[in-house]
């Protein structure tokens, strides 16, 4: 790390540290009444959690957590916790909050929406007196964490996944082992893969069929085996593509030039749009395709609740996102560009 980069994360932590110290000496936020500590399940407190930077260790049964992770969040609300804010990633919703997971405000006061286009906002994050920051499924950084450590305990991504890369299994359990209810957590998880048991058992073709996220960037963008995405048309019995990974590395994804078009001559590829697929159908390679002659694509537009869910992959955006992706998969797979889905 450059010493211009420790000199600026030395200084976002004495503002952070600044602002709690004004926040804890009279300007506590007046929202408490909104978030009643967690009540945890026997025993599960106090815990300790590995991950990338080290392990945390949460003793008290949290009440103001704040998520930085971009699917945390709806762990928290699918466990019963309200944040006191949330990260902005996709679409523009009140707290961050999609309607896959809204029921679960139950009545709550919206969370705070943090931005993080200029990086993590951590004198916003002091002012809110967190007492848990969650980031399993984000690309925090060790001089960020540390930061963030300062302010109240952190969890970071798990040790083993690139970043945005923790699977919205790890995502949930992690998350309910942070707040007290693991046991919660476990069955939350259990009825979604009871979910995408009954998908597969119900279409066995998606068992005989390879398939590829992808979205038009630099070339043809790929998302990777370890691509929440990705793991869930595995997840539905899709196969990815045999030389995904060679293709992508150790990244949650990577572009590929329009000379390796080919690579997109599977059996379905679910492209991620903001054209409805106006520039894939000028695209000449593309099109000499069986993929595109065959209508073996599932067209997603990026900004609508559906492309949001579908890219949010959690516990409680999976049965959102199957209720429309399982229909266009049928459609896409059958070979005939006449149907749709």
């Amino acid at each position: 790390m450059t010493a211009t980069r420790r000199g600026r994360l030395r200084a976002l932590l004495a503002a952070a540290l600044l602002a709690l110290t004004a926040c804890s000496s009279g300007d506590r936020p007046s929202d408490d009444a909104a978030h009643p500590a967690v009540e945890p399940e026997p025993g599960a407190l106090p815990v300790t959690i590995e991950h990338r930077y080290g392990s945390t260790t949460v003793t008290d049964p949290p009440s103001r957590v704040v998520s930085v992770g971009y699917t945390d969040h709806d762990a928290l609300l699918a466990l019963g916790v309200v944040p006191v804010a949330t990260t902005r990633w996709f679409g523009d919703y009140p707290g961050a909050v999609g309607p896959w997971a809204r029921d679960a405000l139950d009545g709550s006061p919206v969370p705070t929406v943090l931005d993080d286009t200029n990086g993590i906002p951590f004198e916003k994050i002091a002012t809110l007196e967190p007492d848990l920051i969650v980031g399993v499924y984000s690309d925090l950084t060790r001089e960020e964490y540390d930061v963030l450590s300062e302010i109240a305990p952190t969890i970071a991504p798990p040790p083993d996944r690139p970043d945005f890369g923790a699977s919205w299994r790890d995502v949930t359990t992690t998350v309910g082992r942070a707040v007290g209810r693991p046991a919660e957590a476990r069955r939350l998880v259990a009825d979604v893969d009871r979910r995408l048991a009954d998908v597969r058992a119900e279409h066995p073709d998606f068992q005989r069929a390879t398939a590829v996220v992808a979205a038009l960037s630099d070339g043809y963008f790929l998302y990777g085996p370890s691509d929440p995405r990705t793991e869930l048309l595995v997840d539905v019995g899709l196969s990815p593509l045999p030389d995904l990974a060679a293709l992508v590395g150790d990244r949650f994804g990577a572009s590929v030039g329009r000379e390796n078009a080919d690579v997109l001559d599977t059996d379905v590829v679910v492209w991620l749009t903001n054209d409805g697929g106006a520039e894939l159908r000028r695209d000449p390679l593309y099109n000499t395709l069986r993929t595109a002659k065959e209508g073996r694509e599932v067209l997603i537009d990026n900004t609508s609740d559906f492309g949001n869910a579908f890219s949010q992959v959690s516990v409680t955006s999976i049965p959102y996102v199957l209720d429309r992706l399982v229909p266009k998969l049928e459609a896409a797979l059958d070979g005939d560009p006449a149907t749709t889905g």
